[in-house]
């Protein structure tokens, strides 16, 4: 076992591991540590705890002090020279006529680097870009591309739901998302029903995942042949959640549709899995969606 602090940079930044070096940290505080960037400010997001050896990524770097007054107000300086810096960047964007949006831009705690962080649809070459910056700041700088997800994390905003984008709000981590999750959660499979504002699989649907995992290795599936008090019949639809089957039942010259709970029928034949979606949908377009969402991971 390892003793290890977690460390936060962004607000729901991704938690990091480091070496107290010998000091007791308590969630909330702000600590001076060294990173493969560099020296940063960060929060602490996990106290003093004992993690095995297969959750650190070596080498474990070391938190160097508690943060002072005089390191939150150079935190705070930087984020207003930040602020300077992306009106500037916007400015020479404009003026060579590159086709990318600057979505943030951040300076290292230390000043060693300034960093801007763009969206674009392909390849840019932004080196004259790059040129005068560096005449400008004096520092060094380096320019990242990220996926639309992470851009509408930094940006934020609300999901069809009315809440808070998750990714905003809980999600420190932009977690796999895939079409076999919509499929198994029973939702239409179309696109614009099962994407966010990223315009990729919303994130929100790995929230039950697990909970649809276990309550479906229960339950037949669709077309089964089924046993139920009432007779042999064809299962038409699963309410996954209340556990739930409908069953299509022969009565003499007619069908009757009636549910029954899982515990009151023996699968006699299990059925194929069929898709669940609406007509007239593009699944090339829904593949590319899906396919999107892991070009950002």
């Amino acid at each position: 076992m390892q003793e290890i602090v977690g460390v936060k940079f962004k607000k729901l930044g991704k938690i990091y591991f480091f070496n107290p070096n010998g000091l007791k940290l308590e969630k909330g505080q702000f600590v001076i540590v060294e990173t493969a960037r560099g020296i940063e400010y960060g929060e602490v997001a996990v106290g003093n705890s004992a993690v095995t050896e297969e959750k650190i990524v070596a080498p474990l770097k070391d938190v160097l002090r508690v943060a002072t007054e005089e390191d939150t107000k150079t935190f705070k300086e930087n984020d207003a020279k930040a602020q300077e810096a992306f009106n500037t960047c916007l400015e020479k964007i404009k003026k060579h006529g590159l086709d990318m949006s600057l979505i943030d831009v951040e300076y290292t705690f230390d000043n060693t680097k300034l960093l801007f962080y763009f969206t674009a649809d392909g390849r840019i070459d932004f080196r004259d870009l790059v040129k005068d910056l560096a005449a400008i700041y004096k520092t060094r700088i380096e320019l990242r591309q990220i996926g639309v997800r992470d851009e509408v994390k930094m940006l934020g905003g609300y999901g069809m739901c009315g809440r808070e984008l998750c990714c905003c709000n809980h999600l420190t981590d932009l977690n796999p998302v895939s079409i076999k999750m919509a499929k198994e959660q029973g939702l239409s499979l179309n696109p614009t029903k099962i994407s966010g504002v990223c315009g990729r699989l919303m994130c929100c649907l790995k929230h039950e995942q697990e909970v649809y995992e276990e309550k479906l290795s229960r339950l037949p599936t669709v077309g089964s042949l089924v046993k139920t008090p009432e007779g042999t019949g064809t299962v038409e639809e699963v309410e996954v959640l209340k556990e739930i089957v409908k069953v299509k039942l022969q009565k003499e010259d007619t069908f009757l549709k009636k549910s029954f709970k899982t515990d009151e029928i023996e699968v006699l034949k299990a059925g194929k899995k069929r898709d669940k979606h609406e007509p007239g949908i593009d699944m090339k377009e829904l593949k590319k969606l899906e396919e999107g969402f892991k070009m950002d991971d």
